[in-house]
């Protein structure tokens, strides 16, 4: 018996190591299959290889950034590709769908054609989904209906075709569709009335047809439904008017309703909207006569050899019967009696202009998108998005501050580097223009870099939103996104740059030779007491707003606008930041010598930290020198012509001088009891808070 068994075994034994080695190499093979995937996809989306040389088979997707657009999960997995406007001429690959991590696919602003793979929705876990403004053509793949996480899907600008999926209306967590500007036919499907997330509904510019159905007047948080430039008939229902400015529905000129500015009111011909997309034409009784066929339609006529007739009624009805029953079916599949005419594709900046009452700006030779193209963040790491109270928004302050990712990308050129400001350790600056022609300063924070805590990061956000004052540089707006990992504040742009370029001016025969002209004395008295004033509000406590340490003053925090007023940056920035993030940028202020110095000792801010870091300020501001390590013996000598600015030539006030550097030295005291508070600081300097 037991050589029985041996035997048994040893038969076994082969198989069993090879199925065991097998294993092995598999079990890595996890990362390799992303890598295989990933090579698949650049062949088919740069062929090639001009844009993505940085992707090779050897690399390592989720080590040092070395595959441009791609970024990874805290698994090392892949889950972001970010390639929107990099000129990829190429086609979307089936192969996208072996990285089943993957949460966000930006794709858009290129030139790919092709079709949609169906094998997309594979990807279970993607949130955002942006293939617009391409070259994609063929249908809309009903298999994405599949794709239960994904929250904004942005197909607009492309050549699509065919009918709208009914089973787009399985996307339950969808908060955003955007298929406007292709070539989509047949009816609006009632099924998208079950997306009870959807808050913006763009299906503008396509041969659709039909009534708008009823349903889709009862989704909950709908804000925006365009359905302009369609062939849509019949009568609006009622609901649509709670949508105000956000319902649009221009050249559609078979739709009636009462209560819809230029609608007509509906007649007894009309369709009455009863959820059925059939065009009915004006005093048809019911029935559909030719007039109430789309014009988009061409019912061919018969020929024999000689001439060429319409069909009869008898012969037309089976058609149009036809017609109907594919309609009423929810999809234009079995249209086949129909040849839609084929309009040329529009260029994207023409069709940007086109779109009546819209402001375009030329950036670099690109129209800036439409805010038809509403790209808006899902709820990945969209904090806002979801409406949860932890961050304690009103919904008022939330739409005001909120921004989408394709405004920014526009503003910026796609972060281009002519528009780049500066970089730090944690996060880029890019100079940016939005739509209504104002200018944006865009801070680029990556997710790694934030708080990990998502209710500490929220309540980071709303205080940013809380500090309003005229000497702090305003927050405009935000937006964030788990599909990009990255965090965007915008802010208002300060034209003269920072208080560091006015430092260091060296002068020849009395006549500075720097970029920038000295301040003068009124000036510099002027930037002063701004300064003082923005620190003391943060440090007061105000309806809606706590009393807040700024941390990290320096010169280069203190921007110049174009009437010379200062404007504080940064402020309430370390709520949102990691505090390694926050300790590692605290090291250049402390080698400029900002960083009060009890701060070694016990590791933390308090107000009297910005006010040690204002008295550097302020003797920087009366020398004009970047480096303080003299200045303070030099104002505590009492000799003010070693310690003002020789660019001044002696045009300043003695006793003033003497009195702001009585107040540097009690700022910069090493003692922290003995410096004043920045309350006291303006009384001294005569100047009201606020």
């Amino acid at each position: 018996m037991g050589r029985v068994v041996a035997l048994f075994l040893l038969l076994l034994l082969p198989p069993l190591l090879s199925a065991l080695a097998a294993a092995a190499a598999a079990a890595p093979g996890e990362g390799n299959a992303e890598v295989r995937a990933l090579m698949e996809l650049k062949d088919a989306l740069d062929p090639e290889g001009r844009v993505l040389s940085s992707w090779t088979a050897e690399g390592e997707p989720c080590v040092g950034g070395s595959f441009e657009g791609v970024g990874c999960n805290e698994l090392g997995k892949v889950a972001n590709i970010s390639l929107q406007g990099k000129g990829l001429v190429g086609y979307i690959s089936p192969a996208v769908a072996g990285l089943r991590f993957l949460s966000g696919l930006f794709l858009h602003y290129n030139s790919l054609t092709g079709e949609i793979p169906p094998e997309i929705s594979n990807l279970t876990e993607l949130s955002d989904l942006y293939l617009n403004v391409n070259n994609l053509s063929g249908g809309i793949p009903p298999e994405i209906g599949n794709m239960a996480s994904l929250q904004v899907l942005q197909l607009c600008y492309n050549q699509l075709t065919g009918s709208i999926p009914n089973q787009l209306g399985l996307l339950k967590n969808l908060s955003v569709l955007a298929l406007q500007s292709n070539r989509l036919t047949g009816a609006i499907p009632a099924s998208l009335g079950d997306l009870t997330h959807l808050s913006r509904l763009d299906l503008s510019s396509n041969q659709l047809f039909g009534s708008i159905p009823g349903k889709l007047a009862q989704v909950p948080h709908l804000l925006v439904l365009d359905v302009r430039s369609n062939t849509l008939s019949g009568n609006v229902p009622d609901e649509l008017k709670k949508l105000g400015g956000g319902f649009q529905y221009e050249n559609n000129s078979n739709l009636c309703g009462l209560g819809f500015q230029s609608l007509r009111a509906c007649g007894s011909g009309d369709l009455t909207n009863l959820g059925r997309p059939e065009p009915y034409g004006p005093g048809s009784g019911g029935v559909i006569s030719q007039k109430g066929i789309p014009q988009s339609a061409n019912i061919k006529p018969r020929c024999d050899g000689t001439h060429c007739s319409l069909p009869t009624k008898s012969s037309a009805i089976p058609i149009i019967v036809g017609i109907v029953a594919a309609v009423a079916g929810g999809t234009a599949s079995g249209l086949l009696a129909f040849t839609w005419y084929r309009r040329r594709k529009q260029k994207i900046g023409s069709s940007l202009e086109m779109l009546d009452g819209r402001v375009s700006t030329d950036q670099g030779g690109k129209k800036s998108a439409s805010p038809l193209i509403s790209l808006e963040y899902a709820n990945g790491w969209d904090p806002l998005a979801d409406g949860r109270s932890g961050g304690g928004f009103s919904e008022e302050v939330s739409q005001s501050f909120r921004f989408n990712l394709e405004e920014v990308e526009s503003a910026t050129q796609y972060f281009s580097d002519v528009n780049l400001l500066g970089k730090s350790g944690f996060a880029a600056t890019f100079k940016g223009i939005l739509r209504d022609g104002s200018v944006v300063a865009v801070k680029s924070i990556s997710k790694t870099s934030c708080r990990s805590d998502e209710a500490e990061f929220l309540k980071g956000l709303k205080l940013l939103t809380s500090l309003q004052h005229e000497n702090l540089v305003g927050l405009r707006g935000f937006c964030c996104s788990r599909g990009r990992g990255e965090c965007f504040l915008l802010y208002d742009f300060v034209a003269n740059g920072s208080l560091t370029q006015y430092l260091d001016l060296k002068s020849e025969r009395g006549g500075a030779t720097a970029a920038v002209s000295p301040l003068d004395w009124p000036k510099r008295v002027a930037i002063i007491k701004g300064i003082a004033r923005g620190i003391d509000y943060l440090h007061t406590s105000k309806a809606g707003k706590p009393a807040l340490v700024h941390q990290n003053i320096s010169a280069r925090k203190v921007l110049i606008d174009h009437h010379f007023k200062p404007l504080i940056s940064g402020s309430g920035l370390h709520r949102l930041l990691a505090d390694d993030v926050v300790f590692s940028s605290l090291k250049a202020s402390a080698a400029m010598g900002y960083l009060a110095p009890e701060y070694t000792t016990t590791g933390r801010f308090t107000d009297k930290s910005d006010v040690y870091a204002f008295g550097v300020l302020l003797l920087q501001i009366l020398s004009g020198k970047r480096k303080v390590n003299h200045l303070r013996l030099g104002a505590d000598s009492g000799k003010l012509e070693d310690l003002i600015d020789e660019n001044l030539e002696g045009n300043y006030s003695k006793q003033e001088a003497a009195k702001l550097a009585g107040i540097a030295l009690f700022c910069t005291s090493e003692i922290l009891e003995q410096r004043p508070t920045m309350a006291a600081v303006l009384q001294e300097l005569g100047a009201s808070g606020g």
